[in-house]
């Protein structure tokens, strides 16, 4: 059972990694990238609470209150979720001598997520297949997963740091 400090330090954690996996996505967009519209993700989540999970094209579906902010709310409970799943898999020990590797897998791994279930939710089908470019989208995604591990990484180490 995790305590109330170790429950904070993970959704420090997963907090940390967010960010590092936004300004990637700031990054991104300054470079003429394309990337995801949180409004739309809250669009999404806004019709879920109305009992609809897919839709033809999320873009398309009427707009909900405040979806722009719960987009972005759930962006971060997203990533303090799979903070979680790291710590879950490697321990709390990890917390405390946090290394690359790991956070780099759960990172990668946690694109399932959209390939498989927001994706197809949202219209775009399985593994974006119903987009102008399939492969280039999952190769976005997996590059936008791989720095969020980065930061899950990062975010662990500068705890750390801080912690001691």
């Amino acid at each position: 059972m995790l305590s109330s400090c170790d429950t904070g330090h993970v959704a420090l954690v997963g907090i940390g990694a967010t960010a590092v996996l936004d300004t990637w996505l700031a990054l991104l967009l300054r470079l003429g990238v394309p990337t995801t519209s949180f409004a739309l993700v809250g669009r999404w989540v806004g019709h879920l609470s109305r009992g609809q999970f897919a839709h033809v094209a999320i873009s398309k579906a009427p707009p909900v209150e405040f979806e722009l902010g719960l987009g972005w709310l759930t962006h971060y409970l997203i990533g303090i979720a799979f903070a979680g799943l790291l710590v879950a898999v490697q321990g709390m020990a990890w917390l405390e001598q946090p290394t690359y590797l790991p956070a780099l897998v759960v990172g990668v791994v946690t694109v399932a997520a959209p390939w498989f279930v927001m994706q197809p939710a949202m219209g775009s089908g399985f593994l974006a297949s119903k987009t102008p470019a399939p492969l280039t989208n999952c190769l976005r995604n997996l590059a936008n997963h791989a720095a969020f591990g980065t930061g899950l990484y990062l975010a662990a180490a500068v705890l750390t740091w801080v912690i001691k």
